[in-house]
């Protein structure tokens, strides 16, 4: 079990190392660098949360204790952040999108191929439903949070204008809202667009991690700041530790479905708030380090719930 492990953090630790080697040896530059993000940003990563919400099994959604769990814990999380850092002075959108860091768990990438592995095909609904809370919670509210710190002006009215037009036009935030419009109405699309949005979704991920990976071979070295720290102590630590809470006390789920929850929150940051950061421009730099620390130190949180569910024999 605990290859899955090592098996699960390796390709994303290689595809940032990757991106840090090709930059630092001129194979890359800093303007490959921004085409690219701004390819996985505009197309890529629109096309992936599309993908995901069009082929969403929508009657899977009706576990509302497992929903609750999981996405009450990561709300919960992502404010612990808000409160630890309120005396740091950094700016609105920095703080949302550093939150949003905190209970963004890399679940596409690493938590389906992790988690089946250790649980069982039985764990895949579970798995879906927290990639439904990840792409239309924590993405919709971060933006939604954005736009309106963004927004200026005192008259409300207005603010709610600008907040709603900026919305509109934010792939990120109607891309999976489409795609639930899709799924629900049961539309189809040719096998070739099919085909195309696939191509793009499968791009989405490793093109990210290669990003990390260029923008920290380009960025000045420096110790991690209080904010990655904080983002990797409450990811690592205290969002696997309040799901645990919810799954296994307040509500008290089946074993696969709240160790599926618990291990999903344990997972590294996932690559969604660096896109964020850096569609918006606001240091970049905490989350691509939050993401490449959380990674490695994972290894360590997700083998010793591994090392406990073998030796409770619960897999």
């Amino acid at each position: 079990m605990f290859q899955a492990v090592i098996d699960a953090v390796v390709p994303v630790f290689g595809l940032i190392l990757i991106g840090w080697l090709a930059s630092r040896y001129g194979l890359l530059s800093a303007a490959a660098s921004e085409a690219i993000n701004r390819f996985v940003i505009y197309l890529a990563l629109p096309a992936l949360l599309f993908v995901a919400m069009a082929r969403a099994d929508i009657d899977a959604l009706t576990e509302i204790e497992f929903a609750i769990s999981y996405g009450g814990a990561t709300l919960l999380t992502m404010f612990t952040y808000v409160w630890l850092s309120r005396r740091e002075g950094l700016p609105a959108v920095t703080r949302t999108i550093n939150s949003m860091s905190a209970g963004y768990a890399n679940t596409g990438f690493m938590g389906v191929p992790l988690i089946l592995m250790v649980l069982g095909p039985h764990a895949l609904t579970g798995i879906v439903i927290i990639i439904v809370l990840t792409i239309s919670l924590q993405f919709a509210l971060t933006v939604i949070a954005i736009e309106w710190f963004r927004a200026e002006g005192k008259n409300l009215l207005p603010v709610m204008g600008k907040v709603g037009l900026s919305l509109l036009k934010n792939p990120i935030l109607m891309a999976p809202i489409l795609g639930i419009v899709s799924s629900g109405i049961g539309v189809v699309p040719p096998s070739a667009v099919t085909g195309l949005l696939d191509l793009l979704a499968d791009a989405a991920t490793p093109c990210a991690l290669l990003t990390i990976g260029l923008f920290l071979a380009q960025s000045p070295a420096r110790s991690a700041s209080p904010a990655v720290l904080q983002i990797i102590f409450l990811k690592l630590f205290i969002h696997p530790v309040i799901v645990g809470v919810m799954v296994l006390f307040v509500f008290d789920l089946e074993p696969v479905w709240a160790w599926t929850a618990i291990l999903a929150a344990a997972l590294p940051v996932g690559t969604g708030p660096f896109m964020l950061a850096s569609m918006y421009r606001e240091n970049p730099a905490v989350s691509a380090r939050a993401i490449l620390i959380s990674t490695i130190g994972s290894v360590v949180t997700v083998s010793i719930i591994i090392a406990w569910l073998n030796l409770q024999s619960i897999v």
